[in-house]
């Protein structure tokens, strides 16, 4: 059997056994309703309080902000269209680069006579604070940017945009999703209002998710029900996943820095050891610490992703083009686009992002088979 190299974190993060440990007893029984007023309820909801607590502490907020969804996108969804829904001003200001649950959202909006401005972005994938100020104006509901691109890995000057938005009294939404846990991010330092996370991306269950909310800040429900999560997210919590949400982020929080440290030396790696061989591959994004410390992203010409995934999948190495979401969609990447790559480069972009257990040696081994992939997949294509 081959043996297996997982490069592909982004995508879907094993959950950590010890995640898996602690949620075991509320799968197996014994707990009751958060909402119910017996022994076992009340149980539940100290446990639900305890995982309010730890989500909050990884982003320096009020753990009474909290809002646990089921995913990112529901986070994202609540924040851009609760707000909206609330608003007097019709006018949003995001980046060309967001994740597809933030266009979508926003473009749903638009066929609402809400007016969206799209910021440009640089080469490598970086919005200028700048062009943000000048975007906002007096209908200004909300300012949403993504805090690290997913696709090329590029960070965004965060505390800079937030404080655009606060010195213009604009609500500052940040999808913090592959930042959280890997970069420094405290929602009072940059100015957040509200900020999405994802249980999977911190090696929690997938099916969690959270909204943290400032608590001046309101919105409209989009669940409506029986009042859970502060009326703003009803329906039964998914106590098992939002209690794994909590150990995952308290473990990001606890071992984060040194986790990210042993990561950006594998990415450098990586980076290094590709590039020496592929000399014509070209980094998509930023570099160094401008980029998220475990992602690396290039695009390779004369080779088509998708041919280049299948052969390192028959090689026993997982890894992707850019973002899952897009691929289910199979449109071509927005974001490429937006920091102007041309045709070839959209076809042959590669993605690689390490997580907890990638090792040294699985680094060395896609060192050592990409370049004989890239070099079969050339003598094959049509001349």
């Amino acid at each position: 059997m081959v043996p297996r190299v997982y490069l592909d974190y982004g995508g879907f993060s094993p959950v950590d056994p010890r995640v898996v440990a602690v949620m075991r007893p509320f799968l197996e029984g014994g707990v009751g309703n958060p909402g119910a007023p017996h022994s076992l309820g009340l149980e539940a909801r100290a446990s639900l309080d305890g995982a309010r607590a730890k989500v909050a502490r990884l982003i320096g907020g009020t753990p009474s902000g909290v809002i646990f969804t089921a995913s990112a996108t529901e986070a994202n969804n609540l924040a851009i269209r609760g707000i909206a829904l609330r608003a007097t001003g019709r006018h949003i200001v995001t980046s060309a680069i967001e994740h597809v649950s933030v266009l979508n959202a926003c473009r749903d909006l638009e066929k609402q006579g809400f007016a969206v401005t799209y910021v440009p972005v640089d080469s490598e994938g970086r919005v200028d604070p700048e062009a943000v100020a000048r975007a906002v104006r007096g209908e200004t509901a909300l300012v949403s940017f993504i805090a690290a691109n997913g696709e090329i890995g590029t960070l965004q000057p965060i505390e800079a945009l937030g404080r655009v938005a606060r010195a213009r009294g604009v609500p500052f939404h940040v999808d913090a999703v592959g930042a959280a846990g890997r970069v420094p991010l405290a929602v009072d330092e940059a100015h957040i209002d509200l900020l999405a996370l994802s249980s999977n991306d911190l090696y929690g269950p997938p099916g969690a998710g959270a909204l943290w909310v400032r608590p001046e800040t309101k919105l409209a429900p989009m669940i409506l029900g029986g009042g859970q999560e502060g009326g703003y997210r009803a329906g039964t919590e998914n106590l098992p996943a939002i209690v794994g949400m909590g150990v995952a982020a308290d473990l990001a929080r606890l071992e984060g820095p040194a986790e990210v440290a042993r990561l950006r030396e594998l990415r450098d790696r990586l980076l290094a050891g590709l590039l020496e061989r592929l000399p014509e591959a070209r980094p998509t994004g930023a570099c160094g610490e401008g980029r998220l410390p475990h992602h690396a992203s290039f695009v390779v010409p004369g080779v088509k992703a998708d041919g280049v995934l299948l052969e390192l999948d028959l090689r026993g190495v997982a890894a992707s083009s850019g973002s899952a979401c897009n691929a289910l969609t199979g449109e071509p990447s927005h974001v490429l686009r937006a920091i102007g790559c041309d045709r070839d480069a959209l076809e042959g972009s590669l993605c690689f992002t390490l997580g907890r257990w990638t090792t040294a040696s699985e680094i060395d081994v896609v060192v050592e088979t990409l370049p004989a992939v890239v070099a079969r997949l050339r003598r094959l294509a049509p001349r």
